[in-house]
């Protein structure tokens, strides 16, 4: 049992809204935790954006589980993993949450969707959901699979993104709530929060709502906070774009520059990468054992 599982839990309850940070390497995971951030989420996206692949199940299991058993090592936050539609049927998803709660997540996240899935946000993308019955299935199989009871089980719901309104989505979190999901994640494309915020105020369940506000950035946690019932926001993607403005940035300084001497000073030097690295361990363990 790891136990991350309930620390995640105790975050909520004492500050009521937990702020979740993607990651796609141990060290940008580490990078999460000495922001501050309350979590890290084991982003498919970035992970795939990091292979350079399409975020369309191209990811195997065992890369996305090995990424995120890296992660979780290397730092004291709790994981939650996002294993997009749970690898296949609820045999899989048995088999995955076994995986999961082994290599230390706190939580996995499963959606509704089809397997394979196509990332949600892409212009003109195939958002196939499954049937009702056969996601409840799935989600008692989670919930079954685990073996510590503070192991979160989040089921995700993509009625909005399929467009197929606010009636299915709420029919959909009450079924998923009814199969003994612990919080639903209610996702929306929309460039603005309206459509999450009724869905929120519309939804009658017990279950602690998630977010992920990245087509409508304007949520602020104030305004989550005022609705009352979210308890999770996770920045889904922000490490990854991060990441490649910075590198976009200064590969094209060095080129249009003529060397590194301009970016070299605005870069972190060498010694930070030192520290991010434990090197100063690694010499004191030198000492004390190679003789």
């Amino acid at each position: 049992m790891t136990g991350k599982g309930r620390l995640l839990r105790d975050k909520m309850a004492e500050s009521g809204l937990v702020h979740i940070m993607a990651a796609h390497s141990p060290l940008s995971a580490r990078l999460a935790q000495e922001a501050g951030f309350d979590g890290i989420w084991a982003s498919g996206f970035e992970l795939s954006a990091l292979y350079g692949l399409a975020d369309v199940s191209l990811i195997s299991m065992t890369q996305h589980l090995e990424m995120m058993r890296a992660m979780a090592e290397r730092v004291d936050l709790p994981v939650v993993a996002d294993i997009d539609t749970g690898f296949g049927n609820a045999i899989n998803v048995i088999h995955a949450v076994r995986q999961y709660e082994r290599a230390g997540a706190a939580a996995v996240v499963i959606e509704d969707k089809s397997f394979p899935k196509v990332t949600s946000l892409v212009a003109g993308g195939r958002q196939e959901l499954l049937r009702i019955e056969e996601f409840q299935g799935k989600i008692e199989a989670a919930c079954q699979a685990r073996t510590d009871a503070g192991f979160l089980v989040i089921a995700r719901d993509e009625a909005l993104i399929a467009g197929l309104g606010e009636p299915e989505a709420l029919k959909r979190a009450a079924a998923y709530e009814e199969a003994g999901a612990d919080m639903i994640l209610i996702h929306s494309k929309q460039r603005t929060p309206d459509e999450v915020e009724s869905f929120v105020r519309a939804f009658k369940g017990r279950a602690p709502i998630v977010i992920v506000p990245t087509a409508y950035p304007e949520m602020t946690a104030a305004r989550i906070r005022a609705l009352g019932k979210i308890r999770m926001v996770i920045y889904g993607n922000h490490a990854i774009r991060a990441a490649v403005t910075a590198m976009q940035d200064v590969f094209a300084a060095i080129l249009k520059d003529g060397g590194i001497q301009n970016v070299d000073k605005e870069i972190v030097p060498v010694g930070e990468i030192f520290r991010l690295q434990d090197m100063d361990r690694v010499k004191i363990d030198e000492k004390r054992y190679l003789r």
